[in-house]
């Protein structure tokens, strides 16, 4: 297994994973996703789930499965104008196969492209309606003259299976948090590759802490249809998810975003802003709504699990979405090592989040012979002593380490370090 999470150059080798990621021609169902599990399995031991195509889930159906080898257009002296082997971009994914000469005036219809952006080729899809076409520059599109083409989709659609990953380490106890990220999308950089590598790292890092409290499971999984999937599959074991993230556009410059769940509360809604907070981070956090990545699925009424969505600039928000210009050059090293930071700081926020209780609950107890205490009076005390009182104070058993840090304006690791200092000194004692 490769190393993902050697802090001195983390970055760098999510970078370089991405990259290798990058060119494979990924969708919700084919080979593309399964090489894209494949790769990712030499960094973590997933285990791949096939789920037939044609089976329910809830409301949906899983799709007949999609695969392309070649699809191109060429124009009447043989010359291919539009070519996936030049972008997996420029074709609708899920088109049924074609095979024919058409006219420019027949063409017109089934191509796509952004005026608003003529030298970008955009990022369209076609799941659940059968038709076909392709996407490309405007000013490609414009440039086309008038004539015969000849038009190729070499593809199959038909009954196969979704595929979706998933990776579970088990904590001390039953409760879980899960780390989502949707991995359907071809050769997007930022949307969402830089989740993928993100939540591998973080996957690949906590598999090498012991003890852990929490279990963490991972899914990898496409986009709408696949969190579906996953929930009709694992109904029954949804009530140990205690928080959640769904991990997404982690990679360009913007500063973070925070989604909250659907609940607004939630424990994994408030700690996410006190790290960033915490960190010096420039972010924002965003109320939910019904509309966004595979948190709707997830913070759906009768699931309303704790899951938030953890991003930079939010999907649709920057002008590189959904089109060519989210490639390798959009992404950075720096930044993706930074959203790996931060969410391992959310994990070790989650891990210490507990509360405890003061085993001195009538006055304080003498901090001063116990060496933590400052032996000179009449100054101001350091902020290391104000964590102790709040602390004491707070440890009825009822505020947790993030209540008393949300209470105290203080760090929450500087809260979290006075109680374990206090623990040491048997002062403390966590709260069953």
């Amino acid at each position: 297994m490769s190393s993902l999470g050697d802090p001195a150059g983390a970055g760098v080798a999510l970078f370089e994973l991405l990259t290798e990621l990058f060119p494979l021609h990924r969708s919700i169902t084919g080979h593309g996703v399964r090489q894209t599990l494949a790769r990712l399995s030499r960094h973590i031991p997933l285990a791949i789930h096939e789920v037939p195509s044609g089976t329910r889930v809830f409301d949906w159906t899983v799709p007949d499965e999609w695969n392309v080898r070649e699809a191109w257009i060429a124009d009447a002296t043989g010359r291919r104008v539009v070519d996936i082997a030049r972008s997996n971009l420029h074709l609708v994914h899920y088109s049924t196969p074609v095979r024919a000469r058409l006219s420019l005036a027949e063409l017109r219809p089934h191509l796509f492209s952004l005026p608003e952006a003529p030298e970008l080729i955009p990022y369209r899809t076609s799941y659940y309606t059968p038709t076909w076409g392709f996407c490309l520059a405007d000013r490609d599109l414009t440039a086309l003259a008038e004539g015969e083409y000849e038009v190729c989709i070499d593809a199959t659609l038909a009954p196969g299976s979704l595929t979706y990953g998933e990776y579970v380490l088990p904590g001390d106890s039953d409760d879980e948090v899960l780390v989502s990220t949707h991995i359907c999308h071809p050769s997007l950089a930022n949307d969402n590759l830089s989740g993928i590598v993100v939540a591998t790292a973080l996957a690949q890092q906590l598999a090498a802490r012991a003890p852990r409290r929490y279990g963490y499971r991972f899914v990898f999984v496409p986009g709408t249809i696949g969190s579906i999937t996953w929930l009709a599959r694992n109904e029954a074991g949804v009530e140990r998810i205690r928080h959640g993230l769904v991990l997404a556009g982690l990679g360009d410059a913007s500063a973070f975003s925070y989604k909250k769940s659907r609940r607004g509360d939630a424990e994994i809604d408030r700690l996410v802003p006190r790290v960033l907070q915490d960190m010096g981070a420039p972010h924002a956090v965003r109320d939910f709504s019904p509309y966004g990545y595979d948190e709707r699925q997830y913070c759906s009424p009768g699931f309303d699990l704790p899951v938030g969505c953890l991003m930079r600039t939010p999907h649709g928000a920057y002008r590189e979405y959904h089109t060519s210009a989210d490639d390798l050059t959009f992404v950075r090293a720096e930044r993706l090592d930074e959203s790996l930071r931060l969410v391992l700081a959310v994990v070790d926020a989650l891990e210490a989040n507990r509360a405890y209780v003061s085993q001195n609950q009538k006055c304080e107890p003498h901090l001063g012979r116990r060496g933590l205490y400052a032996s000179l009076g009449g100054v101001g005390r350091p902020a290391e002593e104000l964590a102790l009182l709040w602390t004491l104070n707070l440890a009825d058993g009822r505020h947790t380490v993030l209540e008393i840090a949300e209470r105290s304006g203080m760090p929450f690791a500087a809260i979290d370090r006075a109680a374990r200092t206090l623990s040491e000194h048997g002062l403390l004692k966590e709260a069953v």
